[in-house]
């Protein structure tokens, strides 16, 4: 399934909110009708939980169903509401906070900046339980916002090259395509919620955009 919304009319949904196929961390700030249609699309967990003291868990977040990731300056009030709900988080140290836009994972791999210390990529491993390869995608080092993944596809930054294509797809495991979401923007991890279940899109994104996003994800209940 997929679903179409901005959030008082931002687009940057995958910013915001971090789906995996076993949980959803959003703001308690969200409105009710968002929170529905979250639950209703991905079929998962929802926990509300500031992160960072900020409202953008996508960005500040990363994992897969073995673990999330947060950077040291995450509170541990916010870590405990998390692990409450039986889910695991893992602290990654360093200066890159913003642990959405620099991590890209799923069940079976992870991609990160190359600016990610030995120890930082190391933990990565041991928690999530996967292979760890540290590049650039099109040529940037956010490559959680280059990149939406899921255990079913990824759909990458447009820009990216025939090799890093090829490498997204071997590293994750999963079928790989480049694609753009709300009338042509690049960064797709930065726009898009999704798992194994289904996706959310901005309002603008075009039924071309939705159709490649449709086939990346192995998604066929339909789009609206």
């Amino acid at each position: 399934m997929i679903q179409r919304f901005d959030i008082d009319g931002n687009p940057n949904l995958g910013v915001s909110i971090l789906a995996k196929d076993n949980v959803a961390i959003i703001s308690p700030r969200l409105q009710d009708s968002y929170v529905k249609t979250i639950e209703e699309t991905l079929d998962v967990p929802i926990i509300k939980t500031p992160i960072c003291g900020s409202n953008l868990a996508g960005a500040l977040m990363a994992g897969n169903t073995k673990s999330l990731l947060v950077s040291e300056y995450a509170y541990d009030h916010e870590l405990n509401t998390i692990r409450e709900h039986g889910i695991d988080v893992n602290v990654i140290p360093g200066s890159l906070t913003a642990i959405g836009n620099v991590i890209v994972a799923n069940d079976n791999g992870a991609i990160v900046n190359p600016k990610l210390s030995s120890e930082a990529q190391e933990i990565i491993k041991d928690s999530l339980d996967v292979e760890v390869v540290s590049t650039t995608i099109a040529g940037l080092d956010i490559v959680g916002s280059a990149v939406a993944a899921t255990n079913k596809g990824a759909l990458v930054h447009p820009d990216a090259s025939d090799e890093e294509l090829d490498l997204v797809e071997d590293v994750l495991g999963v079928p790989t395509e480049i694609g753009t979401v709300n009338r042509g923007v690049k960064l797709v991890g930065a726009c898009i919620i999704a798992n194994s279940n289904g996706v959310i899109v901005g309002e603008k994104t075009t039924g071309p955009e939705l159709a490649r996003i449709d086939q990346v994800f192995n998604l066929f209940e339909g789009t609206l």
